[in-house]
């Protein structure tokens, strides 16, 4: 089993390791400390927590990689107990119950919970007979997925929740439809443009520039996809010509002769299309066709829900939050401090950093969480530009390198445990930076092998070992 083992992919966690130490030992240092490995610093804890992961990842080597196999089913069900007992936990942890406190030890299942609903849906994959193209199947593949989420969400951890859909790049791979994966990306580009330019008039007409482009958007993406899967060039080019002509010559008309709001042109144009696509699809009997009418009727209706949902079902900080990353308020002492200050902080490193413990923001305290789930702002600080780009670098070696060894697994149900950890990683690495960056939401999740704290810290070990393990069972001649 040593033999086979990847050595390359441990000697990035163990550089992980140590990096993330030293980031946590410049991010909790206040000016004055005489001992940084002292029990009763930050930093001297981050050591124990990274001793006992090592320890933790050597046991998991040593056991059978046929365990994670057979138990996938036990373990999951255990985490799902302990996350559904978690949502009564009386103890709150910034207004989170997420939290399971054991005397001096805090515990967070969400954490846990990833390896073992990664385990659970390699396991229900890899079944006989499966088919994610089978919408039972896929059905169930979802639940899997949604139960714990659901559970996390009720804790009040919906940064935690999110990183569930993580498994869709997984599903993916597997064969899942690259139109739902295009749908969840369409979606998140008509609410962004949507709420961003909700309330800029287009060319001083009473035009929405937010809906004007979400709705031309539609149009395009229905038109692209009767082509991507009818193969229907003419018809692709009718709803083009006809809508986009149609648009063009109503925003004319409205500069130029009698102002009015072209979106109900577009509306109607959107509705005629549908039913245009419906009477193809009933004089062709061609399937496909009833998906993108389902599709653009989804994207009108997810749309024009957006805004209720930003100002009537979200709480104020998550609304703020968002607000903020669009460009629609300027919070610099609310919601927006931490990402204001973060920058601050990556900002004065410039390119070779201000060197170990020497970074002013993070000492003086002025960036919140920032050993948690601002962690890289020390990163950018303290070791500068190229430090950051070599901490980035290490971590696309790690992701490529498990997208490598999920690839030659000889067994479905390893393939599906690697490219589930592979997303999960991604993941937490693309939201973290780029929520340090400013460039996404602010939800609150950590920096693997670099955020303070044991429960994170174990979860990626388990999470990262156990593929490890399975991988390296993969030639074992069995008796």
């Amino acid at each position: 089993m040593l033999q086979s083992l990847d050595w390359w992919t441990i000697g990035i966690y163990l550089a992980l390791l140590i990096f993330g130490w030293v980031s946590v030992c410049g991010a909790s240092y206040t000016y004055g400390d005489t001992d940084i490995f002292s029990l009763e610093t930050r930093s001297g804890m981050q050591i124990v927590w990274i001793g006992t992961s090592v320890v933790l990842g050597f046991v998991i080597l040593m056991l059978d990689d046929r365990f994670y196999d057979t138990f996938s089913f036990v373990l999951y069900g255990f985490l799902l107990l302990l996350l559904f007992g978690t949502i009564f936990n009386p103890h709150s942890i910034k207004g989170s119950h997420s939290w399971l406190v054991i005397g001096p030890l805090r515990l967070q299942p969400a954490e846990f919970a990833k390896f073992a609903t990664a385990l659970a849906l390699a396991k229900f994959m890899s079944t006989y007979g499966y088919n994610i193209h089978n919408w039972k199947h896929f059905a169930a593949t979802l639940a899997i997925m949604l139960v714990p989420m659901l559970f996390i969400i009720l804790q009040r951890e919906t940064g935690s929740a999110l990183v569930y859909t993580a498994f869709f790049l997984m599903f993916y791979r597997e064969g899942m439809p690259g139109s739902i994966l295009f749908t969840g990306v369409a979606a998140v580009i008509y609410f962004v443009v949507g709420i961003r330019f909700a309330d800029t008039m287009l060319l001083d007409t009473p035009t929405s520039v937010g809906k004007f482009s979400v709705l031309l958007l539609i149009q395009i993406f229905t038109a692209g996809m009767v082509q991507v899967y009818c193969k229907n060039r003419s018809l692709m080019w009718n709803i083009l010509l006809g809508c986009v002509g149609i648009t063009l010559l109503s925003v004319v008309l409205s500069v130029y002769v009698v102002p009015f709001d072209v979106v109900w042109v577009q509306i109607v144009l959107s509705v005629l299309m549908i039913g245009y696509l419906l009477w193809q699809a009933i004089g062709s009997r061609l399937r496909n066709y009833y998906f993108i009418v389902l599709f653009a009727i989804g994207s009108m209706a997810f749309f024009y829900s957006a805004d209720y949902v930003l100002n009537h079902v979200m709480e104020p900080h998550q609304r703020t939050r968002i607000n903020v990353l669009l460009g629609l308020e300027e919070d610099l002492r609310g919601a927006g401090y931490n990402v204001h200050q973060s920058e601050i902080a990556i900002g004065s490193g410039g390119l070779e950093g201000k060197g170990f413990l020497n970074g002013t923001q993070t000492k003086l305290k002025y960036v919140p969480e920032q050993d948690t789930d601002f962690i890289f702002c020390t990163v950018g600080e303290e070791e500068g530009f190229v430090g950051s780009a070599g901490v980035l670098l290490l971590f696309l070696a790690l992701i490529l390198r498990l997208i490598a060894l999920a690839e030659r697994q000889p067994f479905r149900f390893g393939r599906v445990y690697g490219y589930s950890v592979a997303s999960i990683f991604l993941f937490h690495v693309f939201i973290n930076v780029g929520m340090v960056l400013g460039l996404t939401p602010v939800i609150g999740i950590p920096l693997p092998f670099f955020s303070y704290g044991g429960s994170s810290l174990w979860g990626f070990t388990f999470l990262l070992f156990i593929f490890l393990r399975i991988d390296a069972g993969r030639n074992l001649i069995r008796s």
